[in-house]
């Protein structure tokens, strides 16, 4: 239960004991009616065919929730990018230098299955109907996962997702030419379909105005005091946040609808789990969660919330319940 205690107060809300004062302190905690009424003068950005498509397997996304959330989330992230742009040039100038502003970068973290990846896509799709940040690239840390070779040689495929199967010092460098502003950046292309890195294809970043990254474990804290972490390259990071019992029953039920779609295809390296029936299909969705998933929540996901600008917290529908933005 994310290491918490389920209640259910006066108001009849069943959720989880608040976080302990030190962390709490850090943020303003802003209920969903409160969050909503920010959107009240913004068109709707998107059509329900757009979301649609946006939207990952499992995810309930819908009209109401891109309006009342993720609309005012991209206005927020695109006021904060045009601040850091002035702040940049009014150093520049400030120094005697030519304006040399470079990307905002925005981590999106959370565990599997509660759904980063949607928000990520919804969030570049937003942030780019915004007149400040028109230009919004997105890079998932998949891409820099060991190739299952690598990871096969370094005993490690069943630890896929936890830290030590990403090359880390690669997509530091990556973000690292981000932020220097270097015009072209490339990154390694993973395909969920074959379960494994490409080869010789990429992702290319030509400079654009916003850089999303969207991983499991971006928020960790370095390796080594000397070393730079991830997020020390980032001007803004959020933490999708849910009780564990919803994010298990995400996940199972993500399995199930892949295992009728995506592990169907014959290409598909999970194409051994098509023909399960429904009750082995969930025993084995579980088996995942509990020896990889659940532990890599519980020991490298979960303990890095508190580092994220903003955390979204998720109920069961999958609907943002309130939203916790950290103090300036």
């Amino acid at each position: 239960m994310h290491n918490r205690t389920v209640v259910t107060d006066e108001r009849g809300y069943d959720g989880a004991v608040p976080e302990p004062l030190e962390t709490a302190a850090l943020y303003r905690e802003i209920a969903r009616d409160e969050w909503s009424r920010m959107a009240a003068d913004m068109p709707q950005p998107l059509t329900q065919s757009e979301i649609v498509q946006l939207r990952g397997i499992g995810d309930r996304l819908d009209l109401d929730e891109v309006r009342e959330v993720y609309a005012p989330l991209s206005r927020l992230l695109s006021l904060y990018a045009k601040s850091t742009k002035r702040l940049g040039a009014d150093t520049s100038a400030f120094l005697g230098e030519a304006d040399t502003t470079t990307p905002f970068v925005v981590g999106v973290a959370g565990s599997v299955a509660v759904g980063k990846s949607t928000i990520a896509r919804l969030l570049r799709e937003l942030m780019s109907r915004w007149a400040d940040t028109p230009r919004v690239e997105l890079v998932t840390t998949d891409g820099f996962l060991y190739p299952n070779a690598e990871l096969e040689r370094r005993g490690l495929m069943d630890r896929k997702g936890f830290p030590e199967s990403y090359d880390r010092r690669a997509l530091v460098e990556f973000l690292t030419e981000v932020k220097s502003g270097a015009p072209e950046v490339r990154a390694p292309f993973y395909s969920h379909m074959r379960y494994d890195i490409v080869p010789d294809a990429h992702v290319t970043v030509r400079r654009p105005d916003v850089v999303i990254v969207e991983g499991l474990t971006v928020l960790q804290p370095p390796p080594a005091p000397n070393d730079i972490a991830v997020s020390d390259l980032f001007d803004f990071s959020i933490y999708v946040d849910a009780d564990t019992a919803h994010i298990e029953k995400w996940y199972v039920d993500r399995f199930l609808a892949l295992r009728e779609s995506a592990f169907s295809d014959p290409n598909s390296f999970f194409r051994v789990f098509a023909e399960l029936s429904d009750e082995d299909a969930v025993a084995q969705a579980l088996q995942f969660w509990n020896e990889i998933n659940l532990p890599n929540l519980d020991e490298n996901v979960l303990p890095t919330r508190h580092r994220a600008s903003l955390v979204l917290q998720k109920g069961a529908s999958h609907a943002v319940d309130r939203v916790l933005l950290r103090k300036l």
